[in-house]
């Protein structure tokens, strides 16, 4: 269906309440405005706007319209829409760049439109006081809101890489921050020549403690090890589930006598927590056992994890519940 328009020196529409033309008084203005469209859009129809018509300012003088278009500026592509209602425009950067789009117009409502072409709104510009400004100030303001939806969008980003990067069940990290950032940890420790210890543990004999008490149990076992380590680290410390039941913890600025010494606490504390509180059925305490090692020169992140993994397997090999270096 055609939209109907005519030229805006016979719409009966004035300036009045359009935000481009606050305050300016120019009787020029509509002069330059006379055959300028104004077009009639019926609700949820689709403003069509030709290739060659792209650089213009659609100013709502009636109704509404809905300004939808391809975002994107970060991350996967997402559709953006946003209402322009009376008195507001959608284009200007489509008049100062000749490669940007407006995107999809669409009538929310019935709606009356008044639509200035590039040349027009740049004589606009040059002839009429305070144009410019104005035009200036709407720009201003969307670039703002634009900026606060990126922001927006970045918190949530982060929230959800952070939350990508907890274990469910204990809240500890998991292995892809173990992953991300360990090598970040061993690099800062070699700029700055301090030492940097790390921990491998494991629950003993844990597969046992699951078949003979239940997979629900031994979750709470998982949260209860958590917890020791949770209670037991400085803030600087960090502690892992590095898959199953296996736990990591890394201790920067420690090191290896001081790393011995967290494993043992641990170790002890480990031995000592109550998993589950039954005056009938009594459950058993778990034990781990623990592998302790520090950086060397020039060591990555795998031969640390390596060389706290072989320690692991030596207190394993010894009869469990106790540290090896």
């Amino acid at each position: 269906m055609a939209h109907n328009s005519m030229p805006f020196s016979a719409s009966g529409h004035t300036l009045e309440g359009i935000h481009l033309f606050d305050n300016v008084t120019n009787a020029q203005v509509t002069t330059i405005l006379a055959s300028s469209e104004v077009r009639h859009i019926v609700q949820g129809q689709t403003v069509n706007v030709p290739q060659d018509m792209q650089s213009c300012l659609y100013i709502v003088l009636s109704g509404a319209l809905g300004s939808t278009v391809l975002d994107e500026s970060d991350g996967p592509r997402q559709i953006r829409t946003e209402k322009i209602l009376p008195g507001e425009s959608v284009g200007e950067q489509s008049v100062l760049d000749d490669t940007a789009s407006i995107g999809s117009l669409t009538a929310l409502e019935d709606s009356v439109v008044l639509i200035i072409a590039s040349n027009t709104l740049w004589r606009l510009i040059d002839e009429a006081d305070g144009v410019a400004r104005n035009l200036l100030r709407q720009l201003s303001f969307k670039l703002r809101a634009a900026n606060a939806q990126l922001r927006r969008r970045e918190k949530v980003g982060e929230f959800y890489r952070r939350l990508s990067m907890i274990d469910s069940l204990t809240g500890l990290y998991n292995r892809a921050w173990l992953n991300a950032e360990l090598p970040n940890l061993v690099a800062e420790a070699h700029t700055k020549d301090e030492p940097l210890a790390l921990i491998m543990i494991d629950l003993d004999h844990f597969k046992r403690f699951n078949d003979d008490h239940g997979h629900l149990i031994g979750d709470k076992a998982l949260r209860t090890a958590a917890d020791v380590l949770n209670k037991a680290l400085r803030p600087s410390d960090f502690a892992v589930r590095y898959g199953g039941e296996e736990l990591t913890v890394i201790l920067p600025d420690s090191t290896l006598s001081a790393g011995r010494m967290v494993a043992q606490r641990l170790c002890e504390r480990m031995r000592d927590a109550v998993i589950f509180d039954d005056s009938v059925v009594s459950m058993p305490h778990i034990t781990a056992s623990f592998g302790v090692t520090i950086l060397h020169n020039e060591q990555q992140a795998e031969a640390l994890i390596a060389a706290a993994d072989a320690a692991l397997y030596r207190a394993k090999r010894a009869g469990r519940d106790q540290v090896a270096c």
